[in-house]
């Protein structure tokens, strides 16, 4: 992986010794550096998003900044192209932020929990606003966070019914709360605000500098309804003592954009955490990805099952 690292950064002019593995998650990220600053080298999983698609969010990302909200920057490489190709390897190079993630793995790390989820709140309305503002190009191309993209029978996380791990019963439990959320979803769906969102709004995807809020990570964003941004990141935070309070914080800040339905916030929340279960399938043989993968179904069992037996 380091020589298919090195090749890639020769594509933006940084010699081996420059760069430094930085993270290992759905892509692999690069921390490289120079005497005009520090970048993000991604190496993108191969087969998860085409060249159109990571060519799409980067234009995005790049009209995000244009708006004023701290996000990366594209940059390009020496032949002028934002996403290069390495044997079947997409690249890109991001601006580095500054700043630490807020937490990790559904924790905070921060004293004012209330006052960050505020400012997330509002940092979430800033992004929706500037995207509706600007007029992606006719081949944009970004995944669609839409009904049948989470509850349709081909979801973009993957069938999370289907995820080994669950019981003959448990599968029936999700498959029923499945039927269920998409009746919902289809009666509430001509009031809900729809467009581009972040989709992965969690804690290691935040960063914070100097009381600064930024979001990093638009591998998933695309197309969705506004309230699954909210959702994403409350999810992590349900079992947390002061979830209420954490909850009309982000509500109270993203206010300044609109109000949220509670009840439709709830349906996202499930829709949220019943993606996991489906997400982690093609995952199982990663390391860890069992307990992963329990986590998952732990986490969306009770909430389909409060769900269902809500009239």
């Amino acid at each position: 992986m380091a020589a298919l690292a090195q090749q890639a950064a020769r594509l933006w002019g940084f010699a081996p010794d420059q760069i430094r593995l930085a993270a290992r998650r759905e892509n692999i990220v690069w921390r490289a550096e120079d005497g005009s600053g520090a970048f993000a080298l991604r190496l993108h999983r191969p087969g998860y998003r085409n060249a159109a698609q990571l060519l799409s969010e980067l234009r995005w990302m790049d009209a995000l900044v244009q708006g004023g909200l701290n996000v990366p920057r594209p940059v390009p490489s020496r032949a002028g192209t934002l996403v290069e190709a390495v044997g079947d390897t997409l690249v890109d190079l991001l601006t580095w932020l500054p700043g630490r993630p807020i937490g990790m793995q559904g924790q905070l790390d921060v004293t004012d929990r209330v006052g960050l989820c505020c400012n997330l709140g509002a940092l979430l309305a800033r992004l929706h606003d500037i995207s509706d503002g600007w007029t992606p190009p006719p081949d944009f191309s970004r995944p669609a966070w839409d009904r049948a993209g989470l509850l349709g029978d081909r979801p973009l996380w993957g069938p999370f019914w289907d995820n080994p791990g669950l019981t003959a019963a448990q599968r029936a439990t999700l498959l029923a709360a499945r039927a269920k959320a998409d009746a919902h979803l289809a009666a509430i769906e001509p009031g809900l605000d729809y467009g581009l969102i972040h989709a992965d709004a969690l804690s290691e995807n935040i960063l914070i500098h100097d009381d600064a809020l930024s979001l990093i990570d638009f591998d998933d964003g695309g197309w969705g309804f506004r309230d699954f941004d909210l959702a994403t990141f409350l999810m992590r935070f349900l079992p947390a003592p002061d979830y209420p309070a954490l909850r009309a914080a982000l509500l109270a800040g993203y206010a300044k954009r609109r109000a949220v339905d509670p009840g439709a916030l709830d349906l996202f929340i499930l829709l949220r955490a019943l993606t996991y279960p489906g997400w982690i399938i093609p995952r199982l043989h990663e390391p860890g990805g069992d307990a992963r993968s329990a986590r998952a179904i732990h986490t969306a069992l009770p909430l389909a099952e409060a769900y269902l037996a809500t009239p």
